[in-house]
């Protein structure tokens, strides 16, 4: 399935990119619906180049259908990001600790100034291979992460504004 979330932000873009690649943001983004437990397992940075791995949990409840196909319990990954900080554009992908058969995700980010300060759009694809559920399983996962970033913008505002 593929997705394109936006987000909009009070600050301007140059900003908003450095935070997404500093690991000092992950630990503040704590009661956000969908997803938890957010560890930075390592970053590095060399100039307007950084690298992430952040470990995620899925924390959506499924329908007893779904579910039975895939224990929400067992739907974490490790997002690993390159994020090019001079071109304000991340790449990313999924890589799940679990159904690594079964789950796949990617995508890029690109943010753009605007009037009231910026917009970062995420574009991607979801791929979950289940028997009659994986539709389903796709679309809880894109909107799990839809309103995950809506709340997610003001922690970001908030951490940029110290």
């Amino acid at each position: 399935m593929r997705f394109e979330i936006s987000q909009g932000f009070r600050h301007d873009p140059r900003p908003v990119d450095e935070a997404y690649a500093d690991p000092a943001l992950y630990p503040t983004l704590v009661g956000l619906p969908n997803l938890g437990n957010l560890t930075v397992l390592s970053h590095e940075r060399q100039g307007d180049r950084a690298e992430l791995r952040v470990h995620v949990r899925f924390v959506r409840e499924f329908s007893p259908a779904v579910a039975a196909a895939i224990d929400p319990d067992k739907l974490s990954w490790v997002q690993e990001s390159t994020h090019d900080l001079a071109a304000g554009t991340t790449a990313f992908r999924f890589v799940p600790d679990n159904y690594a058969d079964r789950f796949a995700a990617s995508g890029r980010t690109h943010i753009v100034g605007h009037a009231d300060g910026s917009r970062r759009t995420l574009t991607g694809e979801v791929k979950v291979r289940a028997p009659l559920v994986g539709g389903r399983v796709e679309r809880a996962i894109v909107e799990g992460l839809e309103e995950y970033l809506a709340a997610e913008a003001a922690l970001v505002d908030r951490f940029l504004d110290g």
